[in-house]
C-alpha cells in the first residue's frame, strides 16, 4: 500500500469511528458510517445488515441504493451473505454472475444489476451480529483488498459500538403496508423537452408509524406527496392503497379516496377567515365518510377554548393545529403532512409537533412529512432521503426521540 492510499485509509477510518462514537444516537452513527464508507469507496450501493437470532433474518438498519429495501428482510443462512454470517469471514467478490455462491441482491431489478461486491461480518463476543455490504463501485473498477481492509475496520468499530449501546431493530415485519409505490416517474413538459422530477421512486408506506422525507429543493418530495395524496398523476409506474391500484384513477375514484383515506397538514393552514376555529374543522367533517365529532378533533390539538375564535384571533401555531384537528376529524388512515413547521418559530412549531407525535403513537394513524429540517427527522420511525427525482437512501430510526426533545 502506497503512503498516499494509507493515508486516506487512515482518514477514512477515523472519520468513521468519530461518527460511530460521537453521534447521539446509534441509529445515526451508523447511518452515517455506511454513508461514509459507501462515499468513500465510491459505491453505488449499501447495506448494514443486523442479524435477528430470533427469527433467524437479516434486516436493514440502514441503506443507500435504488430502491427503499426497508420492509425486506432474507434469511441469514443463504446467498453470500448466508456465508458471511455462519463463516464469520469476509467475501469479496470481482465478478457476481461468475460466483456460484451467489444468489442476487435485494437491489437487482431490470434497472440494477450486481457486478462486484464486498461482505464484511459485524463480529460481536458472541459471534457475528450482522454484516455490511457495498455493491458496485461507481466507475466500474473492482474492490481491492485495501477497500476490505477499511471495511472491516469499520465493521469492527460498529460491532463494538452496537454491543455498547444495545441495538433493537423495528423491523416492520407485523406492520401492513398502507401504500406502496413501484417504479413511479413523474415528468413534465418543458418547452421542446421533458423535465423528469420523479425517475422511478419505489417505497412502502406502513400502517401506524412516522415517515419524514427530507432533500433539497427540487429534488421531487412535493411531488411524490402529491402523487400519494392524489392531487398530481404520475407518469409511470404504480401506486397501491391497500392492495387496490391508483395508478390511474377515475376523478370520482380520487375524490372519494381523498375525501375518506387521507387527511392533508400543509405550510399554508387554508382556513376560511369568515369561519370559527370549530366550523373550519365542522366543514371537513361534513364532507367525510366516518368523521369523529368536530369538537373532539379540537381537543386533541388542544384548542378547546379556542373554538369559537376566527383565524385571524389565533397565532400561527394555533391556525396550524386547527389545521390538524381538521385532518384528524376525517378519522383518516394516513396523513400527508408538507412542510407544516416552516412558517413557525420554534415553540410553536414544537406544539404542531407535539400533536403529531401523538396522532401516531396514540392514535394509530401514519403520519408522511416533508421537511427541509432534518432535526424533525430525529423524531421518525423511518427517514426517506430524496436526492435528484430518486431515493437515495433510506433508515430506521432504531429509538425516536420526541418532540420536546428537539431543537433547532
Amino acid at each position: 500500500m502506497s503512503s498516499d492510499q494509507n493515508s486516506r485509509l487512515t482518514k477514512a477510518t477515523m472519520d468513521i469511528m468519530k461518527k460511530l462514537l460521537g453521534a447521539d444516537t446509534l441509529d445515526q452513527a451508523l447511518s452515517e458510517s455506511l454513508s461514509s464508507i459507501v462515499g468513500f469507496l465510491d459505491s453505488e450501493a449499501g447495506i448494514l445488515w443486523f442479524l435477528d437470532k430470533k427469527t433467524g433474518r437479516l434486516f436493514p438498519v440502514c441503506h443507500s441504493g435504488p430502491d427503499d429495501i426497508s420492509g425486506v428482510s432474507i434469511q441469514a443462512d443463504s446467498g453470500l451473505e448466508g456465508v458471511v454470517i455462519s463463516t464469520g469471514k469476509p467475501v469479496r467478490i470481482e465478478d457476481a454472475s461468475q460466483d456460484p455462491r451467489f444468489e442476487g441482491t435485494v437491489f437487482d431489478s431490470q434497472s440494477f444489476k450486481t457486478s462486484s461486491m464486498m461482505l464484511v461480518p459485524l463480529t460481536g463476543g458472541e459471534g457475528p451480529i450482522g454484516l455490511i455490504e457495498v455493491i458496485n463501485k461507481k466507475d466500474g473498477a473492482l474492490y481491492t483488498e485495501d477497500d476490505l481492509t477499511i471495511t472491516s475496520r469499520m465493521a469492527a468499530v460498529a460491532a463494538m459500538t452496537i454491543e455498547e449501546k444495545g441495538l433493537i431493530v423495528d423491523t416492520g415485519e407485523e406492520k401492513n403496508v398502507l401504500i406502496s409505490l413501484r417504479e413511479v416517474t413523474k415528468e413534465y413538459p418543458s418547452g421542446d423537452t421533458v423535465l423528469q422530477v420523479l425517475k422511478g421512486i419505489n417505497l412502502d408506506i406502513y400502517e401506524n408509524e412516522f415517515v419524514v422525507v427530507l432533500g433539497e429543493s427540487g429534488c421531487g418530495k412535493s411531488t411524490m406527496m402529491n402523487i400519494i395524496g392524489g392531487m398530481d398523476n404520475l407518469t409511470s409506474g404504480t401506486i397501491t392503497i391497500e392492495g387496490k391500484d391508483y395508478s390511474n384513477p377515475s376523478d370520482a375514484e380520487l375524490t372519494m379516496f381523498r375525501r375518506q383515506y387521507l387527511g392533508f397538514i400543509f405550510q399554508q393552514y387554508n382556513l376560511m377567515p369568515n369561519l370559527t376555529a370549530l366550523e373550519n374543522v365542522q366543514f371537513i367533517a361534513e364532507i367525510a365518510k366516518d368523521p369523529i365529532k368536530a369538537e373532539d378533533a379540537l381537543a386533541k390539538v388542544g384548542l378547546s377554548e379556542r373554538a369559537g375564535n376566527y383565524p385571524a384571533q389565533l397565532s400561527g401555531g394555533q391556525q396550524q393545529r386547527v389545521s390538524i384537528a381538521r385532518a384528524l376529524v376525517k378519522n383518516p388512515r394516513v396523513i400527508l403532512a408538507d412542510e407544516p413547521t416552516a412558517a413557525l418559530d420554534f415553540a410553536s412549531g414544537q406544539e404542531v409537533l407535539k400533536v403529531i407525535e401523538d396522532i401516531v403513537r396514540n392514535q394509530g394513524t401514519t403520519v408522511v412529512m416533508v421537511t427541509h429540517n432534518v432535526e424533525i427527522a430525529k423524531m421518525a420511525n423511518r427517514v426517506v432521503n430524496l436526492r435528484a427525482g430518486k431515493i437515495a437512501s433510506i433508515k430506521w430510526n432504531l429509538d425516536p426521540i420526541s418532540a420536546e426533545e428537539i431543537v433547532w
